[in-house]
């Protein structure tokens, strides 16, 4: 059960900060969790295949980041394909 609160904050956290960065403010708690938690699998995806690894374990900061930059990648990617600052 806490893995899954701490995965819920993780996700909440990152997609809050990554749509901070992409500008438009934020998605809704839901919408920031959503972008989060798939910004996770994404950034973890990446980093693994960059530095090898398990970069998606556990609360830490380094999870955060990767999760972070996943979240960034997929609101460019949607962004790019609707051809707007259209919401997740």
């Amino acid at each position: 059960m806490l893995n899954i609160l701490g995965w819920l904050v993780i996700g909440l956290l990152a997609g809050w900060i990554a749509s901070m960065i992409m500008g438009r403010g934020g998605y809704g708690i839901v919408g920031d969790i959503v972008v989060g938690l798939i910004g996770a699998v994404i950034g973890g995806f990446i980093a693994a295949l960059l530095f090898g690894g398990d970069w998606t374990t556990g609360f830490n900061l380094s999870t955060l980041i990767v999760s972070i930059v996943g979240a960034i990648i997929l609101i460019a990617i949607v962004r790019a394909l609707t051809g707007s600052r259209a919401r997740v």
